[in-house]
C-alpha cells in the first residue's frame, strides 16, 4: 500500500514542485494536510506492521514495543482509510466528469439511478460504521478488532465498500462548497449578483 502511495505521487510530481506556488484556498490547505497526515498514517502502519509481523520479517524483534506498535497500527490503518477516502472525494468531479462524458444520451436517467444508488450505499455506510464499531478504533477506546468468524467475506466488503463511499461523498462535497465559495467571491460583480439571488429574511417569512 505504502508502494501505491508513492508511486501515486510519483505520477503527480508536478502537484508537488507546485506546491509553494499560487494562492492557498480553504481546500488547498486542506488537501495537504490530508496528503500530509496520509502519508505519516502509511509510514506509521508499515512500520508497525514490520515490527509486529512474525513471519515475513521474522527476524526484526524490538521488545517491550508490542503493545505501543499495535495500537499505532490501529490508529493508522483506521484513520488512513478515512483519509485515502477523503482524498478520493476531492477529485471525484473528475470521476462524475467521465461517467457523464461516456452517457450523454442517457445522462439524465442515467446520472438519476447512479445517484440514488451511491446516497442510498452511503447511508447504509453511516450503519456499516456504527456497527463496525469503527470510532471506538480509530479513538482507541477499543484496543482489540473483532472479527466474525461465521461472517462472509462478501458482507465484510461490502460495509468497508459503502463506509469509503461514505466519506468519498464527505470530501466531494468539501470540495463542492469551497469551489462554489470561491465561484461566488471572486469579484464582487458575482458576489453581488449571489446576494441579489438570496431573499431577504423578512420575503422568507
Amino acid at each position: 500500500m505504502f508502494f501505491l502511495f508513492i508511486c501515486h505521487h510519483m505520477m503527480n510530481q508536478k502537484w508537488t514542485r507546485n506546491i509553494n506556488k499560487g494562492k492557498y484556498s480553504f481546500l488547498r490547505i486542506w488537501q495537504i494536510i490530508l496528503v500530509i497526515f496520509l502519508f505519516l498514517f502509511m509510514l506509521g502502519s508499515m512500520i508497525s506492521g514490520l515490527i509486529l509481523s512474525r513471519y515475513v520479517f521474522k527476524s526484526i524483534r524490538i521488545m517491550g514495543v508490542a503493545v505501543l506498535m499495535e495500537n499505532v497500527h490501529m490508529i493508522c490503518a483506521y484513520w488512513g482509510f478515512v483519509m485515502m477516502a477523503l482524498h478520493l472525494g476531492f477529485h471525484w468531479n473528475m470521476f462524475i466528469n467521465m461517467i457523464k462524458n461516456k452517457t450523454e444520451k442517457w445522462k439524465n436517467s442515467i446520472w438519476l439511478v447512479v445517484r440514488t444508488l451511491t446516497y442510498g450505499i452511503a447511508i447504509y455506510g453511516i450503519f456499516a460504521f456504527i456497527k463496525r464499531k469503527i470510532g471506538l478504533y480509530m479513538t482507541l477506546k477499543s484496543h482489540f478488532v473483532f472479527f466474525d468468524p461465521t461472517e462472509t467475506l462478501r458482507l465484510y466488503m461490502l460495509d468497508y465498500i459503502s463506509m469509503m463511499i461514505l466519506f468519498v461523498l464527505v470530501g466531494y462535497y468539501i470540495w463542492k462548497l469551497d469551489k462554489n465559495a470561491r465561484y461566488y467571491t471572486s469579484t464582487p460583480e458575482l458576489l453581488k449578483k449571489y446576494v441579489q439571488m438570496v431573499p431577504p429574511v423578512d420575503d422568507q417569512k
